[in-house]
């Protein structure tokens, strides 16, 4: 199908640039308030820049797909109200809507957009009780669908990370830990759960990623690379907040991600809003690893 895509997205396409795909709903004011969504925007942007590779912030604008977004929409991206998963896409193509994309709709764009990595904030998963709520985020579907390395501070610590795991291992997406043994907790370094492959750099990443194609597998694969430690926030902090946060959803009877800003509210404020800098800065270090990996990826 016809992705359309910013001048400079695809020339480097074109070129053989290294080019790294964005969602948009982290740098919008559904991901982050107003002035630090625009501050993500611009950090995001120039890590992948400074990693020798083109940034391309996904979006869907009046029903159309975007990869890589020219500066006009920029200030319509950062505004928009609706946020848009996979499934949300053929609906709003067909009304011709606008709105930011999840990491479920970003890696269908991409993909389609032959965009190969994809740097994220931290990904959806198994929610806490899904054994009973069958709540379970379409990201994680979505990564086994298509040929895209995600690059993520794994999931945010109040899913339930070890079912979360378990399913990426049924649905066979590999989860590559970078520089660590063990699945990232979002604002924590470590969840205490074991990954059974670790690498050190972005070019044994990039071997990975080849071998699968080899292989023939149609999905993408889980790079997990913890928040620098210098903005990480303890695991037993935030643990304290998540419970406020999932007893304020509870109450108000939001579940799914009706849930989620509820939760992420409770957490700003259990941490006199050090959770903002913590997002900007492991979302900045994702953006630049993702650049560091498409770059490896042309040189091999």
């Amino acid at each position: 199908m016809n992705i359309r895509k910013s001048a400079e997205v695809a020339a480097a396409l074109a070129s053989g640039t290294p080019v790294v795909a964005l969602e948009s709903t982290i740098t919008s004011k559904m991901g982050l308030p107003a002035p630090y969504n625009r501050e993500c925007f611009d950090r995001v942007n120039a890590a992948i820049r400074a990693a020798g590779a083109v940034p391309a912030v996904t979006a869907v604008i009046d029903g159309e797909l975007w990869a890589g977004i020219e500066p006009h929409h920029e200030a319509l991206v950062l505004a928009a109200d609706e946020k848009l998963a996979e499934r949300d896409l053929p609906v709003a193509m067909a009304a011709k809507r606008t709105g930011v994309t999840t990491v479920s709709a970003t890696v269908t764009i991409a993909g389609l957009a032959g965009i190969g990595v994809f740097a994220t904030g931290g990904i959806g998963g198994v929610h806490r009780g899904a054994e009973l709520s069958f709540d379970v985020s379409s990201d994680l579907g979505a990564m086994s669908r298509h040929p895209v390395i995600v690059v993520s501070a794994g999931a945010k610590a109040f899913l339930d990370l070890p079912k979360t795991l378990e399913v990426l291992e049924t649905l066979s997406v590999p989860v590559i830990g970078y520089q660590t043994s063990h699945f990232p907790a979002f604002w924590s370094r470590s969840s205490g759960l074991a990954l059974g492959h670790r690498v050190e750099s972005a070019a044994e990443i990039a071997a990975i990623a080849k071998a699968n194609a080899e292989l023939g597998w149609r999905g993408g694969m889980l790079v997990a690379n913890p928040i620098p430690a210098d903005a990480e926030i303890p695991a037993a902090e935030i643990a304290d907040a998540i419970a406020t946060g999932l007893a304020e959803a509870e109450r108000a009877g939001a579940t799914g991600p009706k849930a989620t800003p509820k939760i992420l509210a409770a957490i700003a404020a259990a941490t006199d809003s050090r959770s903002i800098p913590a997002n900007l800065a492991l979302a900045e270090s994702n953006a630049r690893l993702a650049g560091e990996i498409a770059v490896a990826l042309l040189r091999g």
